[in-house]
């Protein structure tokens, strides 16, 4: 960046030269001084009289100049009569003589000329090399390859750098082989994978990936991205493309890291403008030159994307990227390991337990998990703590997941017990459903958007859910709503069930509608349309009869109406113990799972050292899954919510 600023000073300072070379080559003409100006009768009187020292007569330019007997100048305009103009001085004894113009010179002339246009053209390279990236080589260089070579010392990682994808990394650890002793494998006749595909979400480690390779073949690494291909100029892309391979040759054997490769990859044939001509040309390129690929050159390309359904088909055969690995969100041994790579080298306190944190972490990616140990660093330095707690874990999930606690929103005591009861009715049904998730905690501090909620801690990651699951979860999601109903009465029902309702909906439309979990509908799978109708199906075919439609709406209604009616009855049942919880919720404002057990279970309210009423410290929870509530019309949200 310094070399790039020094270049740009450099080109405006002679910009700014020029313009003052030009600037005094029109002024040379200028005598320097003030004159007076005189008339011609002026000049002639001031002769008679004796007051003229001496005269110079310029006949071209049509002036007198010279000195008066007072030592001032003067000046006169002698405009038509120059040719005429030593009369005035003949008979006296003014000295006078006539100006003699040197030629300008020929170089002069045609430089003057050219100082406009060496200007413009000055002007014009500056503005163009800046918008084309002035510090990647100007003009000159603008078809050269962008991508950075990253040698096997410069910030090297390892396959221990990277945790949580282990099928990964075996189907990666042929490539390290190869690139460590191509020889075992060609003498064999056997022809090494062009290139591998990483696919998978966002922030799953697949440029970590690659890098690993790398680091663990102790190769050159070149690292580019897809977008740096294109330009608006045609040919601009398959010249960097050349170039780059070009320059891979040289340092065989090495890798090419091409990320976000679904920016140059699309499919071709898709407009005819400009820039999809530029894009298409440089996807040619790419393609020839991978096939081109002898056995002993040692190159392989490893290329990243999240849309691998948009890549055109030719990159995907054999003898290009041959291979396809995914890279999926971690499972929880995947995210304990994660997480143990992330806090290595931080303080760390003795009551962290790495797989509670990754139990509370489903669908977390790599990305994610490092935010999260680092937003717990933070909170732990605000907190003025030498080390990192669970404490600290447990809040950083949460703040990620649902934003900062909002302790200053005003809440009236009536806002506060219906928040109360609503999580402690959510609380006691979820304990009272066979199928149910653990407990790690309720609270009615607010957060995010909602205003208090109930956080459930699964033994382990959820591929799939049973019909129990289903059936409990959906009570779970309307014991808020059967608490506000039972407590406060059917009219004072606020709106703050509106996630749980809509929750409840999706579950139970899915239950009639994809997983054929209907009695009465059968095994069939209906897709609903944007307008609200269903068709069989995929949605090919036409929309299906009235009675149908019906019958469809009659499931999804009593599915929802059975989990309001489930949470209804427990809820009277276990009044004495939903009163408890809520009445404790008031108190402490946080309840983790043990302390509600032990409330439920012996009527022992919990017992707080620090005064805080924030709850004892957590191990970890089930992230919420909810979309964030619009604003209810006409007042501020009072939404409570539990997770899904």
């Amino acid at each position: 960046m310094k070399n790039v600023n020094t270049r740009n000073f450099i080109v405006w300072g002679i910009v700014i030269a020029l313009l003052l070379a030009m600037i005094t080559a029109a002024s040379s003409d200028v005598q320097g001084g003030p004159s007076d100006e005189l008339t011609y009768s002026q000049l002639q009187e001031r002769v008679e009289s004796g007051q003229v020292e001496s005269a110079l007569i310029d006949t071209e330019g049509g002036v007198i100049t010279g000195t008066l007997t007072g030592g001032e100048k003067y000046k006169t305009n002698i405009g038509a009569i120059n040719l005429n103009a030593d009369e005035i001085f003949e008979g006296t004894d003014i000295p006078y003589k006539f100006e003699e113009r040197k030629q300008q010179s020929m170089f002069g002339s045609l430089l003057m000329g050219l100082l406009p246009l060496l200007i413009i053209g000055a002007l014009f390279l500056l503005f163009f090399r800046n918008m084309q990236g002035g510090g990647r080589g100007g003009a000159m260089n603008f078809g050269k390859s962008k991508a950075k070579l990253l040698t096997e010392n410069t910030q090297k990682k390892t396959f221990d750098d990277v945790a949580g994808v282990e099928a990964a990394k075996e189907d990666l650890q042929e490539v390290v082989e190869f690139l460590q002793d191509p020889t075992r494998f060609t003498r064999l006749g056997a022809r090494i994978p062009t290139g591998a595909l990483l696919v998978g979400p966002p922030g799953t480690g697949k440029t970590l990936l690659a890098r690993a390779v790398a680091g663990e073949a102790g190769v050159p690494f070149f690292t580019i991205s897809g977008s740096d291909f294109v330009e608006m100029f045609v040919g601009v892309g398959a010249s960097r493309v050349r170039e780059m391979f070009a320059d891979a040759r040289k340092q065989a054997p090495c890798i090419i890291f091409i990320d976000e490769i679904d920016a140059v990859g699309r499919h071709r044939g898709v407009g005819t403008s400009g820039g999809h001509e530029e894009r298409e040309q440089t996807l040619n390129q790419l393609l020839v030159e991978m096939d081109g690929f002898e056995g002993d050159e040692g190159i392989i390309i490893i290329a990243a994307t999240n849309r691998p359904d948009v890549l055109d088909k030719a990159l995907l055969r054999p003898g290009r990227f041959d291979r396809q690995i995914e890279v999926p969100y971690p499972d929880i041994q995947g995210r304990e390991k994660i997480l143990e790579v992330h806090m290595k080298g931080k303080p760390i306190a003795a009551d962290v337990e790495t797989k509670y944190i990754a139990r509370g972490t489903p669908g977390f990616s790599g990305a994610d998990l490092m935010n999260l140990v680092n937003e717990a660093a933070l909170l732990s330095a605000r907190r003025n703590k030498l080390k990192i707690t669970q404490r600290e874990f447990d809040d950083a999930r949460d703040k990620v997941l649902m934003g900062a606690e909002r302790r200053t929103l005003s809440m009236t005591d009536e806002e506060r017990e219906n928040t109360a009861y609503h999580e402690a009715g959510h609380a006691i049904v979820g304990l009272n459903m066979e199928g149910s998730l653990p407990i790690h905690k309720a609270t009615i501090i607010p957060r995010g958007r909602a205003l208090g909620m109930v956080q459930y801690l699964p033994e382990r990651d959820q591929i799939s859910q049973s019909r129990q699951e289903m059936i409990a979860r959906m009570a779970m999601a309307m014991g808020g709503r059967a608490a506000e109903e039972l407590h406060f009465g059917y009219d004072r029902v606020t709106s703050g069930a509106s996630s749980d309702i809509e929750q409840v909906t999706r579950i139970a439309t899915a239950m009639v509608t994809e997983w054929g979990l209907s009695d009465k509908i059968g095994p069939i799978a209906y897709k609903q349309q944007d307008n609200g109708s269903f068709v069989p199906g995929i949605g090919r075919g036409s929309a299906i009869s009235p009675d149908t439609a019906r019958l469809i709406e009659d499931e999804i209604k009593r599915f929802i109406t059975e989990a309001h009616e489930k949470a209804l009855e427990i809820l009277k049942k276990k009044k004495k113990d939903w009163v408890a919880l809520a009445e404790a919720l008031l108190e402490f404002e946080t309840l983790s799972g043990e302390e509600i057990k032990t409330l439920l279970e012996d009527g022992t309210p919990p017992k707080r050292n620090d005064g805080s009423g924030g709850g004892k410290p957590a191990v970890a929870a089930v992230p919420t899954t909810r979309k964030p509530k619009p604003k209810p019309i006409g007042g501020t949200s009072t939404a409570k919510d539990i997770d899904e």
